[in-house]
Order: structure tokens, then sequence, then C-alpha cells
């Protein structure tokens, strides 16, 4: 048996999150699909990361088995020849065969866009959170170095979602700008549901001036979801890469 594994660029706006779902439109069931076409017999996709409704990657990373002797080239150009324009595979290899997708992962990082200008882009607006007013960069890159470390991150999870342990470790958190776009960079081993589009609307709150860093900092050791800022809108997020 292959255990091949698959770098897979999609724009999330059509679909409903990853994660195959009865009724709805997923990205693991569109690959799904393309991929048993092609091999003629059942798979089970493993993705590395699931993504939730409206939000992109650029470098999520599946794997799955087969005993077919398809090339690499022909596999990734016959998917790429089926699947829809908004999802594309960027590379095709032969993994390890204890190689998972998922368990494998030693970190993913995500980045989140703002476009912060007086009107939005018709050509960015799938892909940024408008923010029509300035914001303060220094002070939300001040915030979010807050969050790097080992922490109960039960304030910035989604709302009424229980977990046996609330705690991650996030290793890299960073705000920059270029141009009129801002960017939120967060590095972790795993992540609550939210966590990041719910930072991401805590700092929003730091870049307004309606907090400061102490008050981010209250926040975080509140633990309580009440207290942080609106979950940041979907459209904003990209897996951008995953690390093995």
């Amino acid at each position: 048996m292959r255990n091949i594994s698959l770098t897979v660029a999609y724009d999330g706006t059509n679909y409903h999150g990853w994660q195959c779902q009865p009724n709805v439109v997923t990205i693991q069931e569109t690959l799904k699909v393309a991929v048993e076409r092609i091999l003629n017999h059942e798979v089970n996709i493993i993705g590395g990361a699931r993504t939730d409704a409206g939000v992109h990657a650029m470098g999520q990373v599946v794997n799955f088995t087969t005993s077919k002797e398809i090339a690499l080239t022909n596999l990734n150009k016959g998917l790429n020849s089926m699947l829809p324009d908004d999802i594309r595979i960027v590379d095709a290899r032969n993994a390890d065969p204890d190689f998972h997708a998922r368990y494998s992962a030693k970190s993913k990082v995500y980045i989140y866009s703002i476009l912060n200008q007086e009107h939005n882009s018709p050509f960015l607006q799938r892909y940024v959170l408008h923010h029509p007013y300035r914001l303060n960069v220094p002070s939300m890159k001040e915030a979010a170095s807050l969050v790097v470390g080992e922490h109960d991150f039960s304030a910035f999870k989604k709302k009424d979602e229980l977990y046996k342990n609330p705690v991650r470790e996030v290793t890299r958190a960073n705000v920059g700008s270029r141009g009129t776009i801002v960017y939120v960079v967060i590095e972790a081993a795993g992540f609550l549901r939210y966590m990041v589009r719910n930072i991401v609307g805590t700092l929003l709150l730091v870049g307004q001036g309606k907090i400061d860093r102490d008050g981010f900092q209250d926040i975080l050791e509140s633990k309580e979801r009440e207290k942080a800022g609106p979950t940041a809108p979907p459209q904003g997020l990209f897996l951008r890469r995953i690390k093995y």
C-alpha cells in the first residue's frame, strides 16, 4: 500500500468547511469524490486541519492510502482537471507509511487579513475583513505577543463549546502591515474552534483603542468567552502552512 500526501489550496467561500457533513458541500467530500473517481476505489481522506465554513487554505495537507501504481504527476494533473477551479492540488508525493496528516503535524500557521482603508475592495472582499477606520497596528502587535506560550484559551473558544483541556501552546503571534492590509499571524500545535478568529476580534478592539494591552491580558486570564471581542468573520482567515 502507498501512503500518498497532497498539499491542497482552496477558496473556502462556497464550502461548508473542510469536514464531510450531510446535505452540504465540503472540501473533504469534493476531494474524496475526485480521488475515488481516478483510483476507482474508496479512500479515507485525512486532513491536517479542519477549516470552518468560508475559511481558505494555501497549504492544507491530506493523506490517503492506495495500492494503485498511478504516477504522482498524473494523479496531480488528473485531480486538477476534475476538481472545481476553487480547489487546486499544488503538490503530490509518496509519504512514509506511518505519516498521518493530522497527528504527524508539529504546528499549523494561520494568517488573518484585514483591509484597513475607507472603502472595501470588490477584488478582495472574499479574502479580507474590511475595517474602514485606522487601526493602531503597534498596539495590536504588542497585545498579540501576550498569547505566545502555554495558556488556557477558554476566553477565545467557540461559545458554549466544552473542552476537557482548553490549554494550548502558541509558538508565534504577530501583527504587521503591508500597504493597507493588516496581517495577524498565529502558529500553534493545535487550536480551539474559532480561537484564531476570536483572538483577531479582540485584537481589533485593541487596534480601535477600546481596550489596551492590560485589558487584553485581563481577557486572556479571565477564561471567559463573554469578555472577549466578537468572532472575526471567516473570509479573512487562511491556513497558511502545516509544519511536519
